[in-house]
């Protein structure tokens, strides 16, 4: 039985020095992974602050024509931006002050769960005032975001409620 040890731990170490070039092999293949994940799509940041306007767009006539539901929904698909921004763009000067949405933002939660309109509006205001601010702070001051006026530019959704 001894024997037999001994004859094991012999061939296991054998075998471990069989492959002298193991490390460039797998430093190969870190590269090549490497390589491909630098050509990975990801998301640009106007891309995701064209994301960011159509929610707020799509979030104003939501709480307009109280339909809470999809409000709720615009909200988190709000949130959920912010978090992609942090998590692909997150070296940019931009996305530092992308945190100064947060307070419109959880009023704005807070007006659609009381399902109150005044609120709402005054919140929403607070959330484009904030948009504005981070603009003018990244001079991107020429980009203005407004209230928006009149119909829906979304002529294939129904923003109003389920009855």
């Amino acid at each position: 039985m001894k024997n037999l040890f001994l004859f094991l731990l012999v061939f296991g170490l054998f075998s471990c020095n069989n492959h002298p070039n193991k490390m460039a092999v797998l430093q190969s293949r870190i590269d090549s992974l490497e390589t491909k994940l630098s050509e990975v799509y990801k998301p640009g940041f106007g891309e995701m602050m064209n994301s960011i306007q159509s929610h707020h767009l799509k979030l104003w006539y939501a709480g307009k024509n109280k339909n809470w539901k999809l409000a709720e929904f615009e909200i988190k698909e709000l949130n959920e931006v912010v978090e992609n921004i942090e998590k692909f763009q997150g070296k940019r000067k931009e996305t530092e002050l992308i945190s100064m949405m947060n307070p419109a933002l959880d009023s704005l939660k807070m007006a659609i769960n009381k399902k109150d309109d005044d609120l709402f509006v005054n919140s929403y205001t607070g959330l484009t005032n904030s948009c504005n601010s981070c603009h003018k702070l990244t001079d991107f001051e020429f980009n203005i975001v407004k209230l928006p006026e009149g119909e829906p530019p979304f002529p294939n959704q129904n923003f109003k409620p389920i009855k």
